[in-house]
């Protein structure tokens, strides 16, 4: 603390303080709102009651925080279709892809502003290419469970599995237009009308007694 003339003890100023995830937080929100090219470290510092100098003493750059944004919501996603592919005894791969799409919903509501950022990326540095790389990877391997249910007889053969793995994933995404955190529905009511939604349709007869 430091003295006024009048013998008063006054502030110290000073930085606020902030961790990290305060910063990727603030920064993702600002980079869903006004897009991550039109937001500059500038504006985040502001919106943190930094100085613009002040930033980088807490991130390198914006670059680094969009990284680490994409990296959230896609290490959500592939460890949504790392347990999908594990087979456990007496699980079938309609039981297991289901079991994905459920969990890719409480993913995304969960990471709600990561995901709607990814869902965003077009490509326009390495991040983002990297960031889509990783988006198709996951969706091959999607598409992957989704020929073993056909193989097994659980879900109809005459749709391919990458439509149909686009069209999964599409419906789950479509949450980001729409849900708001702490509205009516939670991740668990979400996840259960999607999936039977969208399998209610897709499976076999025979399947549907495996829900």
């Amino acid at each position: 603390m430091s003295t006024t003339d009048g013998g008063t003890t006054a502030p110290r100023r000073g930085r606020p303080g902030r961790d990290q995830q305060t910063v990727l937080r603030r920064a993702v929100d600002l980079f869903n709102e006004q897009g991550y090219d039109g937001t500059s470290m500038g504006d985040l510092a502001r919106a943190l009651g930094f100085s613009k100098s002040a930033i980088y003493h807490h991130v390198p750059g914006k670059e680094h925080l969009l990284s680490q944004a994409l990296d959230e919501a896609l290490d959500g996603l592939t460890a949504v279709i790392d347990e999908a592919e594990r087979h456990e005894p007496g699980s079938t791969a309609y039981q297991r892809l289901r079991r994905a799409v459920q969990l890719s919903v409480e993913v995304l509501v969960e990471h709600q502003p990561a995901v709607t950022l990814l869902l965003r990326v077009r490509g326009n540095s390495e991040v983002e290419l990297e960031a889509l790389r990783r988006r198709r990877a996951i969706d091959a391997r999607l598409a992957a469970l989704v020929q073993e249910a056909v193989n097994e007889g659980s879900l109809r053969s005459d749709v391919s599995p990458q439509l149909v793995s686009r069209l999964l994933f599409g419906m789950v995404n479509s949450l980001v237009e729409w849900h708001r955190p702490g509205g009516s529905a939670d991740a668990r009511q979400l996840s259960e009308a999607i999936t039977t939604i969208a399998f209610d349709g897709l499976a076999t007869a025979a399947a549907r007694h495996q829900s």
